[in-house]
């Protein structure tokens, strides 16, 4: 059986794990929390990044540090994961989806102007596949309304929009290290700041409310609580996971584009004779390989293709339901403008397995057995 995903492991972890052990320091921000935080900064040119417990967290570090209150609104597109609306709906503000892009998945920016209102706090794009927004339209539009920009970057470690790198371009960038990226520590995440300024209340928010950071740092003789916040902060066992493959972070890129471009050369005379449709990368993006999907016809196409890749040993799944037609997305959100692509797209896209050390004999294998359900073989 081809998995669809396998958490990416380089070797060094055991032993990283168990410096940490021997450190007697496996609680957070020891020196590997430090290493990988200094890693993503010098990788991306953030002001600061916070290691947390989460994508999750990071957002909602985020909408804590924004001071998003009830009845605020926030923009977002309906097709990503729960966590981009739970952020902020957990401050009680609303969830106002809009329609996306069918070429990216991403949020379309011509429609988030037309969702603005006077409660309207902040844009939260998601660069869906690690394939980045329209990020100066966006940026545009908040400037213009005095809005903050919250990048769910969840999938784009590595990858960039005019040679930005993804999640530096809003005031707060998002970043996720499931054991499902392509840099993983299990669980984890970080919150990538634009502005110095807003470093040490950061800090404090992630300390549980304390300004616990600038004790360790010997700027202050003693710590104490200074503000609402929650403990957002990982395991030093979690960090030292995630250092080995950071460590390593070009050789997993290499390795995924190789899979990626495989992917793409083997299945072209499919889009080329109208049969499927494969993800489109604009000009001003480089992206990361975080995952390979095609579109079927339609949704029954897609569950006929993912029942007869599981015949023939190969896990693929499709991806999110949009936020607007589940329970909680009726209860705590609303679309605004028309569900033209949202729901139709989303029901046509599969996701192929896709991971760090995936053989080459597997993907040409993936590949061949796409083209022959398409042949009627």
């Amino acid at each position: 059986m081809i998995n669809f995903n396998v958490p990416p492991i380089v070797g060094t972890e055991i032993d990283y794990i168990r410096q940490a052990i021997e450190n007697h320091k496996i609680c957070g921000d020891g020196a590997f929390t430090k290493q990988c935080s200094k890693w993503i900064e010098e990788n991306t040119g953030t002001a600061k990044t916070l290691l947390t417990t989460s994508c999750t967290h990071a957002t909602e570090m985020a909408a804590i540090l924004l001071d998003i209150k009830p009845g605020d609104e926030v923009i977002m597109p309906s097709y990503t994961f729960v966590s981009t609306a739970d952020a902020f709906v957990l401050r009680g503000a609303k969830a106002v989806f809009v329609d996306i892009h069918p070429e990216t998945m991403n949020i379309d920016e011509r429609l988030i102007e037309n969702a603005i209102t006077e409660k309207t706090k902040a844009i939260v794009p998601v660069h869906y596949a690690g394939v980045a927004c329209k990020m100066d339209e966006i940026c545009a539009i908040a400037q213009k309304y005095d809005l903050k920009v919250v990048e769910d970057a969840a999938q784009g470690v590595m990858a960039s929009y005019k040679g930005k790198a993804l999640g530096t371009i809003g005031d707060y960038g998002c970043f996720s290290f499931h054991e499902t990226k392509n840099y993983s520590m299990g669980e984890g995440g970080a919150l990538l700041i634009r502005d110095p300024e807003d470093i040490e209340r950061a800090e404090i928010v992630r300390e549980k409310g304390t300004n616990r950071s600038k004790f360790f740092r010997g700027q202050i003789d003693k710590y104490t609580w200074m503000d609402a916040g929650s403990s957002y902060l990982p395991s030093e066992l979690n960090a030292a996971y995630l250092w080995a493959q950071l460590e390593k972070a070009q050789e997993i890129y290499d390795d995924r584009m190789k899979t990626w471009n495989r992917y793409y050369e083997a299945l072209k005379e499919l889009e080329e004779a109208g049969k499927i449709e494969m993800p489109v990368i604009p000009e001003d993006c480089v992206h990361n390989a975080h995952m390979f999907y095609i579109k079927a016809r339609d949704l029954e196409e897609r569950q006929k293709l993912i029942g007869y890749l599981k015949e023939n040993g190969i896990i693929s799944v499709f991806h999110y339901i949009p936020l607007h037609t589940a329970p909680a997305g009726m209860k705590y959100g609303e679309f605004r403008g028309e569900d033209k692509y949202t729901t139709t797209e989303s029901e046509r896209l599969l996701r192929l397995p896709m991971y760090y050390g995936l053989e080459a004999e597997n993907v040409d294998y993936i590949a061949e057995k796409v083209k022959a359900f398409y042949s009627g073989k």
